[in-house]
């Protein structure tokens, strides 16, 4: 009899635990989170500081030699990838207010020498590698921005010039959408012929900036 009760007794329980495992969903395969895309459009806000050097060189007054140039920056981005594999390329534009100045006091003649810009614009192209959200890249392109001229008090010549500029950045997303990144521009806007009536006599001002930056970017969903 006692054997007949222990029988009845674990076919139950067995029947009972096929029962509950059966109201439990089956366990379902590991899937791991998808790799970041860099493919996309975007639009973001950058701040910094550029440190750089101006010179004045004018054929009867001599030259200046170089002189310090400093100054903040903030404006504006807009921009665009496309990654193949890990490899991700793009095109960026951005648009810069900035109060880069310098002078020097010129020894030979009562007055100082300001050179100033008040903008700064860079189409760029960009190129690098991403792994998964960190991506590091090469830029490259055009730069575009006001070179200012003045001595002592006397008006200022203004000239927009157009130059180049280089350098290298990375960029991390922390969210799908947000990214973040910091990078480094060298910009040459080459020399700008002042006017003899604001600068003394057939003047040319040169203007190079290294810029070091952060930026903010939204990118607009995956291609």
């Amino acid at each position: 009899m006692k054997r007949i009760l222990l029988v009845v007794g674990a076919l139950a329980l067995l029947r009972g635990s096929h029962a509950l495992a059966a109201d439990f969903p089956p366990p379902q395969p590991y899937a791991p989170p998808p790799v970041f895309s860099w493919t996309g459009f975007y639009l973001g806000i950058n701040s910094g500081y550029g440190y750089g050097q101006s010179s004045w060189n004018d054929p009867v007054l001599g030259s200046t030699g170089n002189f310090k140039t400093d100054g903040f920056l903030i404006g504006g981005t807009v921009g665009a990838n496309y990654q193949i594999g890990g490899f991700v390329i793009g095109i960026e534009a951005d648009g810069d207010w900035s109060d880069a100045t310098g002078s020097t006091f010129v020894t030979c003649a009562p007055f100082t020498c300001v050179t100033q810009s008040t903008w700064l614009a860079t189409v760029r192209g960009r190129a690098g590698w991403g792994w998964d959200r960190v991506f590091v890249y090469g830029t490259g392109g055009g730069a575009f921005g006001d070179v200012q001229a003045s001595i002592g008090a006397s008006p200022s010549a203004t000239g927009t010039q157009a130059g180049w500029t280089a350098g290298a950045g990375v960029e991390f997303a922390f969210t799908p959408n947000w990214t973040a990144k910091i990078e480094y521009l060298h910009v040459d806007l080459g020399n700008f012929a002042c006017p003899v009536a604001s600068c003394g006599t057939a003047t040319t001002v040169s203007l190079t900036e290294n810029i070091v930056r952060a930026g903010l970017n939204y990118k607009f969903g995956w291609w």
